[in-house]
C-alpha cells in the first residue's frame, strides 16, 4: 500500500452550524486546520475535496422518509406539516434542532468520508483524514447526539459494497458510538469498538460490554465503558488492551476510527477526567493495528470535542501528525511537554479565545488536583475491561 496521506476537506463544511448557542461548533475546524497549516504540517497539495453524498449513498444507511424530511426541514421556512413531524425524526430537540442548509451541509460531511474510504480502498492513498466527520449519533430514521446523517456509516457501507472488505470501526468519543454499532450489529464482517464514559451517567445511556452483537454478529460489537473522573493512565490501560484483542480477534481489512476528544478534563460535557496525553497515544496505537492486521488501510474521521480552543485544535491535529508521521507526534510521546506549539497560532488567535491558548502540545496534567478515588475507578475500569473482551 501507499505511505501517502491525504487530507479531505470542504471549506462548506462550516456550514453544519445549528445555531449560535449550540455547543457543536465549526469553527473547530478552523482552529484546528490552521494550526496544522502554521506548522508546515499541511498543504494544499495533501488535500482533497469532496462532493455531497448521493441520495442513493445516504439511503443505503438512512431510510427513505428520514432524507426527505431532513431535506424538508432544510429550508429557510419548512412546511408547518413537516414542522409537526420533525419531532418523530428526532429533529425538534436542543441537541439535535433542524436549522436552513442541514441536508447540503450534512450530506457533505458524508461525501467526504466516502471519498476517504474510496481513497484508500482504491489504494490512491494509504491513509485518509477527513476531520469534520464522525457524526457517529445519528440512526436509519432519527438525527441524535448533534447528527443528521452517519457519515462514519456511510463509509463502511460504501466499503461494504464495493469492496466486501472487513471493516474495524474504533470509536474513541466519550459518547458510545452507538449509530454506527445499532446499524452493523448482526453484521459478522463487520466489528464495531468503542470506549467511551459508562452510559449509566451519559448521553447515549448505551455502550455497555453486554452489547456484543446479535445473530451472525455477535462477538463483532465490543464496548469498554469506563467509570466517571477516569484518568490518563487507566484510560490508556483499557484501550491498549482491548481495542488490540478486539483487533487480533477479528483481523480487519481496512480500520475506520472515529476520534471524538470530549475526554478531556476540560470538556464541559463529559465527566472523564483525561488530558492530551491519550490523544497523543491511541491514534499511534490505531496507526499500529492498521499496518499489523489491515496492510496499513485507516480512514480516520472528527466527532465530539466541545472545547474547541484548547482540546479540539491539539488533539485533531495529532491524529494527522500521526498519519503522516510527523516528527511532532512521535515527541509528544516522549515525556515532556511534546514541544511547543507555532506562536503564530496563537498569536492569531488568542484575542477572541474566552481563555488562554496553550502553548505546547501536551497539558502539564501533574499539577492538575489529583481525582480522589483514583485507585478505587482504576480498579473498576480493570474489571470492566476483562468483561469487554472474555469472548474474544
Amino acid at each position: 500500500m501507499p505511505e501517502n496521506a491525504v487530507f479531505v476537506h470542504h471549506a462548506g463544511e462550516i456550514r453544519y452550524k445549528f445555531n449560535e448557542s449550540h455547543p457543536f461548533n465549526p469553527k473547530r475546524l478552523t482552529l484546528a486546520i490552521d494550526l496544522l497549516r502554521r506548522m508546515g504540517a499541511l498543504n494544499d497539495a495533501q488535500i482533497a475535496v469532496p462532493e455531497p453524498a448521493t441520495d442513493e449513498q445516504l439511503l443505503r444507511i438512512h431510510r427513505a422518509d428520514y432524507v426527505r424530511i431532513v431535506r424538508a426541514l432544510s429550508v429557510p421556512e419548512p412546511a408547518q406539516a413537516d414542522l409537526d413531524d420533525a419531532g418523530r425524526y428526532g429533529l425538534d430537540t436542543e441537541d439535535t434542532p433542524c436549522f436552513p442548509g442541514m441536508h447540503d451541509a450534512a450530506a457533505l460531511i458524508v461525501g467526504g468520508s466516502l471519498l476517504a474510504a474510496e481513497l484508500v480502498m482504491s489504494g490512491k492513498a494509504g491513509h485518509a483524514y477527513h476531520m469534520a466527520g464522525g457524526l457517529h449519533h445519528a440512526l436509519p430514521g432519527r438525527g441524535s447526539g448533534f447528527c443528521i446523517y452517519n457519515d462514519a456509516a456511510a463509509a463502511i457501507a460504501h466499503i461494504r459494497k464495493h469492496w466486501g472488505a472487513r471493516v474495524m470501526y474504533i470509536d474513541t468519543d466519550v459518547h458510545h458510538g452507538d449509530g454506527v454499532q445499532w446499524m452493523f450489529y448482526s453484521d459478522p464482517d463487520i466489528m464495531t469498538y468503542s470506549i467511551h464514559e459508562t452510559g449509566k451517567y451519559l448521553f447515549p445511556g448505551t455502550g455497555f460490554v453486554h452489547e456484543r452483537g446479535e445473530g451472525e454478529g455477535y462477538g463483532r460489537s465490543v464496548n469498554m465503558p469506563v467509570e466517571p473522573y477516569t484518568e490518563d493512565e487507566s484510560w490508556l490501560e483499557c484501550f491498549r488492551d482491548t481495542v488490540r484483542r478486539a483487533a487480533e480477534s477479528f483481523r480487519p481489512d481496512v480500520i475506520v476510527s472515529q476520534h471524538g476528544c470530549d475526554a478531556h478534563a476540560y470538556d464541559p460535557l463529559s465527566h472523564i477526567h483525561c488530558s492530551m496525553s491519550i490523544y497523543a497515544e491511541m491514534p499511534a496505537v490505531i496507526h499500529e493495528l492498521a499496518h499489523q492486521y489491515a496492510d496499513g488501510r485507516w480512514i480516520a474521521v472528527g466527532g465530539g470535542g466541545y472545547d474547541i480552543w484548547r482540546v479540539v485544535p491539539r488533539a485533531w491535529s495529532l491524529v494527522w501528525l500521526e498519519m503522516t508521521d510527523h516528527p511532532a507526534a512521535a515527541a509528544t510521546r516522549k515525556g515532556g511537554d511534546g514541544g511547543r506549539l507555532p506562536e503564530d497560532w496563537i498569536r492569531a488567535w488568542q484575542a477572541e479565545s474566552p481563555v488562554a491558548l496553550p502553548g505546547t502540545w501536551l497539558d502539564d496534567a501533574e499539577s492538575w488536583t489529583p481525582i480522589p478515588r483514583r485507585d478505587a475507578i482504576a480498579e473498576a475500569n480493570r474489571r470492566t475491561k476483562e468483561l469487554a473482551v472474555q469472548f474474544l
